[in-house]
């Protein structure tokens, strides 16, 4: 496999990952950035804890979760825990206030 070759799947596999999150992002209520990762999810609990030495860390649990990562086979994970000593971003996502039909309207 070429270079090429490699970089056209890694942007075929980045589209479709894109193309997953638009589909499923509707779904859920809370965004959750890590170092490492980015989830969407609908319950997340944070502990901000210390170390024996010290040193501040975050405990992340979140429950029924989805997973950017285009290496992973499943994206949606039913428990999640993270635990770090870098920052954690938490958002809710806005929830539009009126939703249109997908389909066209009926009578």
């Amino acid at each position: 496999m070429s270079a090429e070759d490699l970089e056209k799947y890694e942007t075929e596999m980045e589209l479709q990952l894109y193309r997953e999150y638009r589909d499923v992002v509707g779904l859920f209520t809370y965004v959750v950035e890590t170092e490492r990762r980015f989830y969407l999810t609908n319950s997340v609990d944070m502990e901000v804890r210390t170390a024996e030495n010290g040193e501040v860390f975050f405990d992340v649990k979140m429950q029924d979760a989805w997973v950017w990562d285009m290496y992973r086979p499943a994206r949606f994970v039913k428990n999640v825990r993270v635990v770090t000593f870098k920052d954690v971003n938490v958002e809710e996502l806005a929830k539009p206030d009126l939703e249109m039909p997908k389909e066209g309207f009926s009578s």
